[in-house]
């Protein structure tokens, strides 16, 4: 259970959330929704106990019972005694600790049986038994079957995962933990259509509360029964799933237009019989003030009209032409360790291809597009620009950002010059006002791939790597996010799984992993877009 009393949040001079009361009860599953910097992330900052000190917050959050979280972005080398995925998981119980000082403490028994070292070794054994700790691998295999994730990748260092398989070891952490209350965070990025059905059904059994971000909107529909609607500081409350909330926020809108328009009507018409009474007689003067008075009570309680949400819209500038051949890659291999990722990748690009690189995740799409960036070095094989070819590279981790900036501050390599020109550049990609002068690390997740968009349109690159740039973005800014790489002129090589993406894209090629294997598209590949 959550209760929240008369909590208001503030950055700098921006008011993310007015005032406001709510409780989640037991067994409630409610699902927080808006707009990209709406203020979702850091509201849920709130609501955990763990936000930014430079926030101003004011009322209360209790939460009863147990609470396990889901972040948006994983905890570098996990939260287990060792940074493999299976101490990880196991840490949600602290079982991997326990197991620890078992095996520590099975030595000691091993060396000197004392009445001492028994108990000790009793103690720990009969808690880690209490725990679950003799079930935890039948659990663990459950969890891991349901998400899709290989077993033998639980004991793989969690920094060598992809983003994809990181994501699904920190969703088995806090199912495994089996909470009162689940806290989730865009908990659906990166999983296939197999996974979210199976994760759809977990959310359904499981008997605690749900409080979940998501712009995953089968997500909401499917496993929530309350909303949450953040927008513009305002936070409204609806009962039902998002289909419902989007039906009743619509019926809200129309109904205070209605009344909004009524009350304009009545105070045109006791303005104009008010105005007309003046200076003439006493009895008509006194029924004027009268009139004036019920004027402003009704300008007073007018109704505020919610206003339509506008179209999401993104433009890059039209890219410098470059050589037919934008970008050749020859016997691109890669190795983790005693892992090859890829063997022999080789395709070539034309002026104005559409290339998506398609696979499952662990394929070795990330590292392709990495070592293509050049921020990865490939064991062997070679990429080779052609003239006139400047790259732009959107990196599924925002990697590309620099943390020690603020958001004005990376775009000051940028080809847009005065500081007037790059906040009306942030502007155009959703990042208006204080924002500019935020530090990358207290944006959300989506504002986050709007500021690595923003760098995008201030280069002038004609050649972009994209790697899950859909990745945290509301449905309102994938779409946006679609038409204007079909607007664009150059060439593009992407990995996305969000099929609607890939179809606005209108791909000319595919390279397929782990096959390696580089073809004309066909729509017959598209059924393998959402297969991660």
């Amino acid at each position: 259970m959550l209760i929240v009393r008369d909590l208001g949040i503030e950055i700098g001079a921006r008011r993310i959330l007015n005032p406001v009361s709510f409780t989640v009860g037991n067994t409630e599953k409610v699902g927080i929704v808006g707009r990209n910097g709406a203020g979702k992330s850091t509201l849920l900052s709130v609501l955990l106990g763990e936000h930014p000190e430079h926030l101003r917050i004011a009322g209360s959050v209790a939460h009863q019972g147990t609470l396990a979280h889901l972040p948006q972005e994983p905890v570098p080398n996990g939260l287990g005694v060792e940074p493999i995925g299976l101490s990880h998981v196991l840490s949600a119980r602290g079982l991997d600790q326990l197991d620890a000082d078992m095996q520590h403490a099975r030595h000691e028994l091993a060396a000197s049986p004392t009445e001492e070292t028994i108990e000790r070794f009793t103690a720990l054994e009969e808690k880690f038994r209490e725990l679950g700790g003799y079930e935890a691998e039948s659990e663990v295999s459950r969890l891991a079957a349901g998400l899709g994730l290989k077993e033998d990748l639980l004991l793989e260092d969690l920094n060598s995962l992809s983003g994809g398989q990181r994501r699904r070891v920190d969703l088995m952490r806090v199912l495994y933990e089996e909470p009162t209350t689940m806290v989730l965070d865009e908990p659906t990025n990166h999983l296939d259509k197999a996974a979210k059905r199976w994760l759809f059904e977990e959310l359904d059994r499981f008997r605690g509360t749900v409080l979940v971000i998501s712009h995953d909107l089968p997500l909401l529909d499917k496993s929530i029964d309350r909303v949450l609607a953040l927008r513009e500081g305002q936070l409204r409350e609806y009962k039902g799933n998002y289909s419902k909330f989007l039906k009743l926020e619509e019926e809200r809108r129309l109904s205070e237009e209605k009344l909004g328009a009524h009350q304009d009507e009545q105070i045109d018409r006791l303005s104009k019989l008010a105005d007309s009474m003046r200076g003439q007689t006493e009895k008509r003067a006194r029924l004027a003030k009268v009139l004036d008075r019920k004027v402003e009570k009704l300008q007073d309680s007018h109704v505020e009209v919610t206003k339509k949400e506008k179209k999401v819209t993104f433009k890059l500038p039209v890219p410098p032409r470059s050589g037919d051949v934008p970008m050749t890659v020859e016997h691109v291999a890669v190795q983790y360790g005693a892992l090859s990722v890829l063997n022999d990748v080789n395709f070539i690009t034309r002026r104005g291809d559409r290339i998506v690189i398609v696979g499952k995740n662990g394929a070795g799409k990330s590292s392709m597009l990495r070592c293509l960036a050049g921020t990865q070095r490939a064991q062997t094989g070679v990429v080779k620009f052609g003239a006139n070819v400047k790259v732009g590279y959107f990196a599924q981790e925002n990697e590309q950002l620099d943390f020690s900036k603020t958001v004005l501050g990376n775009l000051e390599n940028a080809t847009v010059e005065t500081e007037v020109q790059r906040r009306s550049l942030l502007g155009a990609f959703g990042l208006k006002g204080s924002a500019a002068h935020q530090m990358p690390g207290t944006l959300s997740g989506g504002e986050r791939a709007k500021l690595a968009l923003a760098i995008l349109a201030s280069s002038d690159a004609n050649l972009l790597l994209l790697d899950e740039p859909t990745n945290n973005l509301d449905p309102a800014s994938v779409e946006a996010l679609g038409e204007m790489m079909n607007r664009w002129k150059g060439t593009i090589v992407a990995v996305s799984h969000e099929r609607g993406f890939v179809e606005t894209l209108h791909p000319t090629h595919a390279v397929l992993l782990p096959e390696e294997f580089f073809d004309l598209w066909s729509d017959d590949y598209m059924e393998l877009i959402e297969q991660r």
